[in-house]
């Protein structure tokens, strides 16, 4: 049996306190960048609630089911979500996950690290460059849509192989590759993520890979948020939402920087 789900922490009135305070965060950090909240659910409850690597990743990915769902509410009310291209996303990243994790033993992970933090510096410098109006739209054609199949395949390899969430890639390359409004991008990337998320999710429960409490109680507490996330996106200027979002891909950097870091220095030791 695996340890993931032998080694589980008591559901004392901590751990029922700490799964609260990081959906909450969780939730509000997807409404306003169009994230799942993967990249603060995972790591916190590895930090503060001593959760297995596999068992974090399984438990956030099914929180951001029904985080994602509010998300796109949130978006679709202000006309912000392109619904048949994040369809064509989900597609790509569903294959792609495949890939990936087929890639995961045959790849060294440190190098895609290293490779993904180069992306994001990249990804940060752009952001500061393209700014596109909030009346861009997506305009979908037979080039643009198999892009967007493209471009989740991509997403789905690279979230098979390092873990990172869709939001991180999608958002940016939506605005970026695509000239799409930062909102559209955001209510699209959330759109995309809840079938991928789903079907992970059914993966990780075959497994036992996922503390449902913990989803569940992580989850309901990131709706109450989510929206107010969204709201503020809205509210936000495009280069300030831009800003923002480029300080937060620096904080998602930084920590895949010292997880390639640790993973070199590791065969030395």
């Amino acid at each position: 049996m695996s340890a993931a789900h032998t080694d589980r922490p008591p559901h004392d009135t901590r751990f029922y306190v700490t799964c609260v305070a990081i959906g909450l965060l969780a939730g509000l950090l997807s409404g306003l960048f169009g994230v799942g909240g993967g990249t603060v659910i995972v790591p916190f409850l590895v930090l503060f609630l001593r959760f297995d690597q596999r068992l974090a990743a399984g438990t956030s990915l099914a929180a951001i089911v029904p985080t994602a769902t509010v998300g796109v509410v949130s978006y679709a009310v202000h006309g912000s979500v392109a619904w048949i291209p994040a369809l064509l996303l989900a597609a790509g990243a569903v294959v792609g996950a495949q890939i990936g994790t087929w890639l995961l033993p045959r790849l060294s992970l440190t190098v895609l690290r290293w490779a993904f933090v180069a992306f994001l510096v990249a990804v940060i410098v752009s952001l500061f460059v393209v700014i596109p109006s909030r009346e861009a739209e997506l305009a979908l054609t037979w080039p643009t849509g198999i892009a967007l199949v493209v471009l989740g395949v991509v997403t789905g390899i690279l979230s098979g192989l390092i873990g990172v969430g869709g939001g991180i890639i999608v958002v940016p390359a939506l605005m970026v590759l695509f000239g799409t409004s930062d909102l559209v991008a955001k209510g699209t990337s959330l759109l995309m993520m809840i079938p991928t998320a789903v079907s992970g999710t059914i993966g990780n429960l075959r497994r036992r890979n996922v503390d449902l409490v913990a989803a569940v109680i992580v989850g309901l507490a990131a709706c109450t948020t989510t929206a107010l996330g969204a709201w503020a996106a809205v509210l936000l200027d495009p280069f300030l939402a831009n800003v923002l979002f480029a300080v937060y891909l620096v904080f998602i950097a930084v920590q895949m920087a010292l997880r390639a870091w640790r993973g070199r220095a590791r065969p030395a030791a």
